[in-house]
């Protein structure tokens, strides 16, 4: 009974307070921080680098560093962008060590702002078939993006990062953030379009 009450108290309590008292030797504090953030980091880093296996070495690579790093942790700073850093760092060495290379979409950067979004109304089954084709080409129209741009997708998207904390993660000026999303976003309408997908 206990065990559950404090794992109650734990999810209760905010990254921080958990970073502080994993400091001070408590496991479970960790494991609380690894059971809140394993799934999308691992989500995020497997969308990076394309290999669910290499993913999930990724993700535990992260894990331990993050284990080992918590002393140097900030608490101005949100845990979520610190750990989303870690990743970033991970994937993109993973990347060049495999030397994955890139080819470059050639888009236009004029045009309006476009975004592409799912409605989350209830289906029928031929529109939720139709949802599901839809996101699926969606998915693999990011997966032909450059790492820069897929990158800024799927955190913008995937994991709901703000435009200040990609630029915290990346190390990316803000400028320069909202310029390959923008092209990122173009690229992608580009490649949906000659897939003859003309509305999200």
């Amino acid at each position: 009974m206990s065990a559950a009450i404090s794992i109650a108290k734990l999810g209760a309590l905010a990254d921080g307070e958990l970073v502080q008292s994993a400091l001070a030797g408590r496991e479970t504090s960790f494991e609380e921080l690894v059971r809140r953030y394993q799934r999308p980091i691992a989500a995020y880093v497997y969308r990076m680098v394309g290999d669910y296996d290499a993913a999930l070495d990724l993700t535990q690579e992260v894990f331990i560093k993050v284990y080992k790093s918590l002393t140097r942790y900030r608490s101005e700073f949100k845990f979520s962008t610190w750990i989303y850093k870690i990743a970033h760092n991970a994937a993109i060495d993973h990347l060049r060590r495999h030397a994955v290379r890139e080819h470059s979409l050639t888009t236009g950067i004029d045009g309006e702002h476009r975004e592409i979004s799912i409605e989350s109304r209830r289906l029928t089954p031929e529109q939720e078939s139709e949802r599901k084709e839809r996101v699926s080409e969606i998915e693999s129209v990011v997966q032909l993006l450059p790492a820069a741009y897929r990158e800024l997708i799927v955190l913008r998207h995937s994991q709901d990062l703000s435009y200040d904390e990609i630029a915290e993660v990346t190390g990316l000026p803000l400028g320069t953030v909202k310029n390959r999303l923008f092209r990122a976003r173009e690229a992608m309408r580009d490649h949906l379009l000659q897939r003859g997908i003309t509305s999200p």
